[in-house]
């Protein structure tokens, strides 16, 4: 197969890729007739292809779904037929799947329900749940192309570790999905399968580069999917989307064996996490893979099991009205769009009107930092990137340049040395500054709200700025994201005494556009302190419900 491939053309291996995927899916399960409209999230109820079971399978937490096939109440090749019905109907409408494999995915059901049969008991906390795969973690027998050409045609012959401990728990696999070629942009487009899109309103972006588990989870395709976060890659597509994703500390999860770009680059790690409809959800998955004690199969992962103390503390705090959170509308450098603000608002009236104690802070030479990781993103010159998009002779996507410039130098050494000094030096110094403000309210700081992107799920190849999500990958805090609002084109309008910051927030704020963007879901994020994930999802639940969400 290799052999080949190296004989064709990098069209002609994409192409075959786009048939191969689509031969995937049964006749059954494909839409007779293409929808026009642009939102296309009624479609799985109205296409035909999903049963009324099918359709309130899928529509059901995955804590409920995993609280029914614990006790009977549910098969597991009845859920996974399911998913499998509505991730296939999903890609015919959003084109978010690299891998599809369902008649896999129900062999692994059929063992689970006949161990279940035999045992009259789950396999593990996670026993027939299906869940969705970013295209970055292994499946023995499927590719990981990672949306690279150069890369079709090799199947893996071993699980990641983290898809490893996630089968032991029950899980079941049965999709893998779509991200941006190279993975470092927050846009989800390649030259295999083309452009991923947002189910809403598919002239929006779906986020990158977790952006086909956006998607796919954006229209119920998948109730918990599996994402990793560099510069914002989680967390992006869950608040594009309107979803919730947690982006925890590096050394919390287990990557081992997971496909990566610029693999060795440790000054800012790669992190995996989920992405899903709830905090509970999130809590799920969470708990169930710390469970297995991943720390025994990745020497990268801190022996730090779920701490319940840490939760009941926020809890506690909650109850009292005693949650001490800091808010930020803007970093210094770019201005959020008008929905943002918004959406940092509607969050900080609420949590003040429940009697929370919620004070503006001031984010700290943001600006330094958002520079610095951009420099680390881009130290070897680009060079593993550019090597595996030339492999094949296929172009760069377009918005490539933006952040990974081929012209840029290479960092020697010592220049590397230096910039893991200067890294190490600004984390404390954050440090210090948060530690100064709880000494002068003389109470602990619980965690910040602040944007995750200057705008709400933004047009197509318009996305420009990263910094309000890189900043946390560089500091290392956990942070969770928390669906808020929509851009609403009367409660939004541009703002007519906007004065730029910058060429970059110029362009960013030049973008915005109410009728556009009239609809787009708005998501804010909740940072805490490093390998804080515990507390942070407690405080991301309570907003949640304060929102209604």
């Amino acid at each position: 197969m290799q052999f080949i491939m190296a004989s064709m053309s990098w069209q002609s291996i994409s192409a075959e890729k786009r048939t191969q995927i689509e031969r995937a899916i049964p006749n059954d399960w494909k839409i007779r007739a293409s929808p026009s409209e642009e939102n296309v999230m009624h479609v799985p109820e109205q296409c035909g292809v999903l049963s009324h079971f099918d359709l309130e399978v899928t529509s059901l937490p995955a804590t409920e779904l995993v609280e029914r096939l614990a006790t009977g109440d549910l098969k597991a090749v009845d859920v996974t037929l399911s998913f499998c019905k509505r991730a296939a109907v999903a890609h015919q409408l959003l084109n978010c799947l690299h891998e599809f494999f369902p008649e896999a995915a129900l062999a692994q059901a059929k063992e689970l329900d006949e161990y279940y049969a035999r045992h009259n008991r789950p396999i593990g906390p996670l026993h027939g749940l299906p869940i969705s795969l970013k295209d970055q973690l292994r499946v023995k027998g499927t590719e990981t192309s990672m949306g690279y050409i150069a890369w079709i045609g090799k199947r893996d012959e071993t699980d990641s570790v983290l898809v490893k401990l996630l089968r032991k728990a029950g899980a079941i696999f049965y999709v893998k999905t779509s991200v941006p070629q190279t993975l470092m942009v927050c846009e989800t487009v390649n030259n295999i399968i083309g452009r991923t899109v947002n189910p809403r309103n598919k002239n929006w972006s779906c986020g990158g580069s977790s952006g086909g588990e956006g998607a796919i989870l954006g229209i119920r395709g998948s109730v918990i999917g599996v994402g990793t976060d560099i510069g914002g890659s989680i967390r992006i597509p869950a608040a594009f989307n309107s979803l919730f994703g947690i982006r925890s500390s590096h050394g919390r999860l287990p990557y081992a064996d997971m496909a990566n770009s610029m693999e060795g680059q440790e000054t800012v790690h790669s992190v995996v996490g989920p992405i899903a409809h709830s905090i509970p959800d999130l809590k799920l998955f969470m708990k169930s893979v710390l469970e297995g004690e991943p720390w025994k199969y990745d020497s990268k992962v801190i022996p730090l099991p779920w701490r319940q103390a840490e939760e009941d503390s926020i809890k506690m705090k909650i109850a009292r009205k005693e949650l001490n959170i800091g808010f930020y509308h803007h970093d210094g450098v770019v201005l959020p769009h008008p929905p943002i603000l918004r959406g940092i608002e509607i969050v900080r009236s609420a949590l003040e009107k429940v009697g929370h104690n919620i004070f503006p802070w001031t984010p700290y030479e943001h600006e330094f930092g958002v520079n610095l990781v951009n420099k680390i993103y881009a130290a070897d010159g680009c060079t593993d990137v550019y090597r595996n998009i030339n492999a094949s002779g296929e172009p760069a996507i377009p918005n490539i340049k933006d952040l990974l410039n081929p012209n840029l130098p290479k960092a020697d050494v010592n220049e590397i040395w230096d910039i893991q000094l200067q890294k190490w030096h600004y984390q404390r110094a954050y440090l210090d500054k948060w530690r100064e403000l709880e000494g002068n309210m003389g109470r602990e700081i619980d965690a910040i709200i602040a944007p995750i992107s200057p705008t709400a799920a933004i047009r197509h190849d318009k996305f420009k700025y990263y910094g309000y999500a890189s900043i946390f990958n560089l500091l290392d805090f956990s942070s969770v994201v928390v669906p808020v609002t929509f851009a609403d084109k009367e409660k939004d309008p541009k703002m007519s005494d906007f004065k730029a910051m910058g060429n970059i927030d110029a362009d960013v704020q030049a973008e915005y556009d109410p009728e556009a963007y009239h609809g787009a879901p708005v998501g804010v994020q909740i940072v805490g302190r490093r390998l804080s994930e515990e507390r942070i999802l407690a405080i991301a639940e309570e907003i949640s419900r304060i929102l209604g969400k």
